[in-house]
């Protein structure tokens, strides 16, 4: 399974983004995909994920704001009202049902103040 990413850039704070990652290769055997972030000096954390059944998590950092969807072989997440603490790299992230997990290359989300 390969992940490519898009979506980042630069915004002011309070705007909004849309990250899509879209999956190629062996995407009948994914089961869940979502998007973790590393912000400068910090560890990668996860952002938001689905189940192939439709469920979403979210932390609780983002909750209310960012929302994730999915759609066969994409996956979205859609960044509102964003803040400069959602500043970092954001990767897609797939895993499939043997519990491996695949990484895309990341693309920078940089809010400003």
């Amino acid at each position: 399974v390969q992940l490519q990413a898009s979506g980042g850039g630069l915004v002011q704070a309070g705007g909004s983004l849309r990250l899509s990652c879209t999956a190629s290769g062996s995407i009948s055997s994914i089961n869940i995909m979502g998007w973790y972030r590393r912000a400068p000096e910090k560890q990668r954390e996860l952002v938001a994920a689905t189940t192939s059944s439709g469920f979403a998590h979210y932390a609780d950092s983002v909750k209310g704001r960012f929302t994730i969807s999915r759609d066969r072989n994409m996956v979205y997440l859609q960044l509102n009202n964003l803040k400069p603490e959602d500043t970092a790299v954001y990767y897609c992230n797939a895993q499939n049902s043997n519990y491996y997990t695949y990484w895309g290359q990341g693309t920078l989300v940089t809010v400003s103040s």
